[in-house]
């Protein structure tokens, strides 16, 4: 039998839309999980079990209610944790740093209110190295995030922990952000697949001025088309922001891109690492070429 955890987001949403599972249930689930294999991969700093349990009941209500539930936000009931360099309202706001272990934020950032608007229910802040800056994700706030396929091994950062989470089975797919490879270096490590969006695309308001528009919010999930929803989620632009895109022509959405054939695409690809000296795992190479008929 088929676990919540196991379900992708889009089936869990589905699942939760048509009531063959409830929003109180499977935020149940996941926050008890959570608490139990946290320690493990250090995915959280900050597990908001209490407001994961009052948004679920809500949805729950929402579902009830409803007399179209097809009608209802996408990500209704669905939980998702949000990075911790990112507010929400009430919640511990670390930025992955003990200078910042007391502080609590009084709104939430443009891109969790997105997600929130979509119904989901955040069970907590994932792990973050100081300030979003390393690619691996140690810190004194929380044991370092490392990727379940290999406790020993990191689990890459700056979205360290959101990457662990996902690919842990603690949440069906998380909420990230990536300057220089903080969504895609731990999705990699932690065989996921995560997308740094276009300058622009994802607001990173109301406080957050980045002057280079390196840093995007974005998303991690176990599948292409969970990222496409959650992006789908989180794009839109607000007053003040410093970088914009023009939204989607009416009707289409990520979802629907990543729904349909690509048709003929010319690929460049290439072996050679960033890195001065660096060489190549063998099983990376394997895989590498493995992947290209395919």
């Amino acid at each position: 039998m088929t676990q919540i955890h196991e379900l992708s987001m889009i089936e869990l949403a589905t699942a939760i839309r048509t009531r063959e599972l409830s929003p109180v249930a499977v935020t149940d689930h996941y926050v008890r999980r959570t608490q139990e294999l946290n320690d493990q991969v250090g995915a959280f700093f900050t597990i908001t079990a209490e407001l994961a349990a009052e948004q679920a009941a809500e949805a729950e209500k929402a579902v009830a209610a409803a007399d179209d539930p097809a009608g209802l936000p996408p990500l209704t009931g669905v939980p998702i944790p949000i990075k911790d360099l990112n507010m929400v309202a009430g919640v511990r706001h670390t930025l992955g740093s003990l200078a910042f272990e007391a502080n609590v934020p009084h709104a939430d950032d443009y891109v969790v209110a997105a997600i929130r608007k979509a119904g989901a229910v955040i069970t907590g802040k994932t792990a973050t190295p100081e300030f979003g800056l390393p690619c691996y994700t140690e810190t004194k706030v929380g044991p370092p995030a490392r990727t379940p396929w290999d406790l020993s091994r990191s689990a890459g950062g700056s979205s360290g922990g959101a990457a662990a989470a996902v690919a842990m089975g603690l949440a069906p797919a998380a909420q990230g952000s990536d300057g220089g490879g903080s969504i895609r270096i731990p999705s990699s490590v932690c065989g996921l697949f995560g997308i740094k969006p276009t300058r622009g695309r994802v607001s990173a308001g109301p406080l957050v001025p980045d002057l280079e528009g390196l840093g995007i919010n974005g998303p991690i999930a176990r599948t292409v088309a969970d990222a496409a929803l959650l992006l789908d989620v989180m794009a839109g632009n607000y007053p003040g922001d410093m970088y914009t895109q023009p939204p989607l022509p009416a009707g289409e959405s990520f979802l629907g891109y990543a729904s349909r054939s690509p048709g003929q695409l010319r690929i460049g690809r290439t072996m050679q690492p960033p890195v001065e000296g660096a060489e190549v795992h063998p099983d990376c190479v394997m895989a590498y070429e493995e992947a290209l008929p395919a």
